[in-house]
């Protein structure tokens, strides 16, 4: 199954990127043997339009093309709370279950158009506190890393 992070916004060097890249590394060393592909980082531009309900839509439209026919997990601090464990079993159940492709999306600093959040098959949260999006990416990219250690039994994550 692709792996894949689409994402409102660039990131510049610095510890964020190069945290994402230690992720994706780890993730590629594993994915393999688990089904999985190397994870895939997509950046999509921020909208430059002066109302935030058009800058939402414009990124939507963006993401939305990102997606694609893949499964869809949109993060939004008004989502679904999960664990790492219950997480990795989701991953386990679209791979097994013959999904080709997952796609984790970020929106921007306004968040998240209404039409990607209707899109995802799942809407997450990491807690009801407001996250830079830049550091979401890295989040979410552990969290992908996480379910792999957790799928393959190694101990990275402990109860």
């Amino acid at each position: 199954m692709r792996l894949a992070i689409a994402a409102v916004g660039r990131l510049k060097a610095g510890p964020e990127r190069a945290l994402i890249e230690r992720y994706q590394e780890r993730i590629a060393a594993g994915a393999r043997a688990l089904g999985f592909s190397a994870l895939e980082v997509a950046e999509v531009s921020e909208s430059r339009a002066r109302r935030e309900e058009d800058r939402r839509r414009e990124e939507g439209v963006a993401l939305l093309h990102r997606i694609g026919d893949s499964i869809a997990v949109a993060f939004d601090e008004r989502g679904k709370i999960l664990d790492s464990q219950g997480f990795a079993r989701r991953l386990a159940g679209w791979r097994d279950g013959g999904a080709t492709a997952l796609t984790c999306v970020i929106g921007g600093a306004d968040g998240l158009a209404p039409e990607v959040r209707e899109r995802a098959r799942m809407v997450l949260s990491f807690g009801a506190m407001t996250l830079p999006h830049q550091l979401v990416r890295v989040l979410v990219a552990e969290q992908l890393y996480r379910a792999m250690t957790i799928l393959a039994g190694h101990p990275y994550h402990r109860e």
